[in-house]
């Protein structure tokens, strides 16, 4: 399965991988995901050969099985799930996914309902905005039936970020059979580095 890219409102400035990205098939840019559209934005890059073949991806109908992954993830980026309300709290907006190479791309509006005494985000949301990023990381990559709980998280708060756009770019460093090491950034809209953060998660399978 190749990236799904959803927006390319917002190019990264940071180090690490860059997510895979395509020119717009139409003039104009698409918004960002939000969890009430399904794939009306959606582009696949990275497909193979066959994509090659067949740029339009109407050929052989690859491009409709690409979609076809399953799991809570995949139910809400394809609007078959409710979102978590944490996730509608931040703002959360899928920009990219790459399931293949491990990398996610998100982003999150924070609101001045977020803001400490000072007039800064609070470091907890940030932490929970970075949580949301690395562990979907690893989710998209996951069978239908796993799931990932967090065991440690781990966040460098590197400057004071304030009310508006942030973008999370998160990685899956290392996965085994059983445990995944995640690393991530949360950037502002000027590209600057507000917090990093590593994490632990486990990979289950079944139900809670």
């Amino acid at each position: 399965m190749g990236a799904l890219v959803l927006s390319r409102q917002r190019r990264w400035r940071g180090g690490g991988p860059e997510v895979p990205r395509v020119q717009p098939a139409v003039c104009g840019q698409p918004p960002p995901l939000t969890w009430s559209d399904t794939r009306s934005h959606a582009e696949r890059v990275n497909l193979g050969p066959a994509a090659a073949a067949d740029p339009a991806g109407v050929g052989s109908g690859d491009r409709g099985a690409d979609m076809a992954r399953e799991g809570p993830f995949w139910d809400m980026v394809e609007g078959r799930a409710a979102p978590p309300a944490v996730a509608e709290l931040l703002g959360w907006k899928l920009v990219a996914v790459d399931p293949d190479a491990g990398t996610i791309e998100v982003e999150f509006t924070a609101t001045e309902r977020f803001l400490n005494p000072i007039g800064n985000i609070q470091g907890g949301m940030l932490a929970a905005m970075l949580d949301d990023t690395l562990g979907p990381a690893l989710v998209a990559t996951l069978d239908a039936d796993q799931f990932s709980p967090t065991t440690d998280l781990h966040v460098q708060f590197l400057r004071p970020a304030r009310p508006g756009q942030l973008v999370g770019r998160g990685r899956v460093v290392r996965r085994g059979r059983q445990i995944a090491f995640l690393a991530g950034e949360l950037v502002d809209d000027s590209g600057t580095v507000v917090a990093t953060a590593v994490a632990t998660a486990q990979i289950r399978d079944g139900q809670l």
